[in-house]
């Protein structure tokens, strides 16, 4: 009886040494477990002891001391955004979008000209330092939400509804981006603003029709104003060139009729000189050249006396010749 009593405790203990056994490759398995831990490509892992920030690790394996130290993976690398005025309900080929009434409020913006415009917008930024992300603001996302919405809102507000739904687009994101930027750097949120995108503009839906007609109606102005340009620069041009022209003309005409009467007036002063110089041959000579000219033209000539009763008998009559009185 007592050999059996023996034997049975023996077994137990072997029994008790083989689950001992057990329960520590268990924990010793499970120790290990808990030390090792993995970071991703485009994360870094930070380490807290007991809560406290100690040291910040590179993607790959790494190990902590386990029950001690906790992993926080925070994703750097990973572009994110934040919608405004719309949620994608599925990304793809064809994207799809929602509307709820959360997203309504937070983007019916009041203008500077106390109108109102249905802003839709998406800031994409990433983590540029863990740290900071992780102590420094409590819920960073959140926080980013509140200060994008009220960026926008003071942005708007300084504009009318005219600049927000037409020109002013492209510098109201790149002032959101600025402002948003400056107050995560002011509360060290370690967010870096990657970019900000303006998705849709529009005026509130019982005004839509309005509007439309309004936009309408300038981009008709605008058409006709560059067509009144076009046609500006058309005539303009012409004109200007005829005119230049016309102007060339009048100088080269100047020009010859300056030219000629310096030219007759030299030839008159070089004859006025010379007539000076001899004047009864000068009066001979015009008197013969005048004569040589006017003579052939006269034609027969009767010579009579006063009377008419006596005629030179050398001198033949005809009836169709002109007749000279002495």
């Amino acid at each position: 009886m007592d050999i059996k009593k023996l034997n049975l405790h023996s077994d137990l203990q072997k029994i008790l040494e083989y689950w001992r056994l057990i329960a520590t490759v268990l924990i010793v398995v499970l120790v290990f477990w808990s030390a090792i831990f993995q970071i991703s490509t485009e994360e870094v892992g930070v380490i807290t002891r007991f809560g406290k920030y100690v040291r910040q690790v590179e993607p790959g394996l790494n190990l902590k001391i386990p029950f001690a130290e906790d992993v926080y993976k925070v994703p750097v690398e990973r572009q994110q955004k934040l919608e405004f005025g719309f949620r994608t309900d599925r990304a793809g080929v064809t994207t799809k979008y929602s509307e709820s009434s959360n997203s309504k409020d937070e983007s019916l913006m009041l203008t500077g000209d106390l109108n109102l415009a249905e802003v839709q917008w998406v800031v994409q930024y990433r983590v540029d330092d863990a740290y900071k992300n992780l102590f420094k603001v409590r819920n960073p996302q959140s926080t980013l939400r509140i200060i994008s919405e009220a960026a926008m809102r003071q942005i708007v507000g300084d504009r009318t509804v005219n600049e927000v739904l037409t020109v002013g687009r492209t510098e109201i994101a790149s002032e959101l981006e600025k402002l948003i930027q400056q107050i995560c750097r002011e509360y060290s949120m370690g967010i870096k603003i990657e970019q900000v995108v303006l998705q849709d503009v529009n005026p509130p839906e019982p005004v839509k029709a309005a509007f439309n007609a309004v936009n309408e109606a300038q981009q008709e102005k605008e058409t006709l104003i560059n067509q009144a340009k076009s046609e500006y620069n058309k005539v303009i041009p012409k004109a200007r060139g005829q005119a230049e022209e016309t102007i060339q003309q009048a100088k080269g005409y100047s020009a010859e009729r300056v030219n000629n009467a310096d030219g007759e007036a030299a030839r008159f002063t070089a004859l006025y000189n010379e007539f000076i110089k001899a004047p009864e041959v000068t009066k001979r000579r015009i008197y013969l050249e005048t004569m040589s000219n006017v003579i052939p033209k006269i034609g027969n000539v009767v010579i009579t006396d006063q009377k008419g009763s006596n005629v030179l008998p050398l001198l033949q009559m005809q009836m169709n010749k002109k007749t000279v009185k002495k």
